[in-house]
């Protein structure tokens, strides 16, 4: 009896601690379905954990411009396909696919693109 209740304690302890951690990783605020693709200039470029986060100026149509906030992996997962903390710098054109906030705020996810610079190049680093 006590190994069940033991088992059934740790259990529910498990369940409960385990949506924290699982939060912070919901993708739910993106919208995944209608992946969007910008051009502009790297205002910064955040290197740091847990997540990596690039400031990206768009021209619009009309010639305004607006900063996007854009949550990129991890920086201990860039490291291992090169990049460090200089690969983007300010003022580098370039072009990448996000997936938008479903808010309509100017932010977004970038982590399963790679960008390009503006000429097309690929931005892809290796160790």
């Amino acid at each position: 009896m006590r190994r069940q209740l033991a088992a059934f304690v740790a259990s529910g302890a498990f369940i409960a601690s385990s949506g924290t951690p699982m939060a912070h990783h919901s993708f739910a605020m993106f919208d995944q379905e209608n992946p969007i693709e910008l051009e502009g200039t790297v205002q910064e470029f955040k290197y740091t954990s847990p997540h990596s986060y690039l400031l990206l100026e768009v021209k619009g149509p009309d010639g305004s411009t607006t900063v996007w906030n854009l949550e990129g992996r991890a920086p201990s997962l860039m490291a291992r396909d090169g990049w460090t903390s200089g690969t983007l710098q300010p003022g580098d054109e370039i072009i990448l696919t996000i997936q938008p906030l479903r808010s309509g705020a100017p932010g977004g996810s970038w982590n399963t693109s790679i960008p390009k610079f503006k000429d097309g190049r690929p931005l892809r680093v290796t160790p």
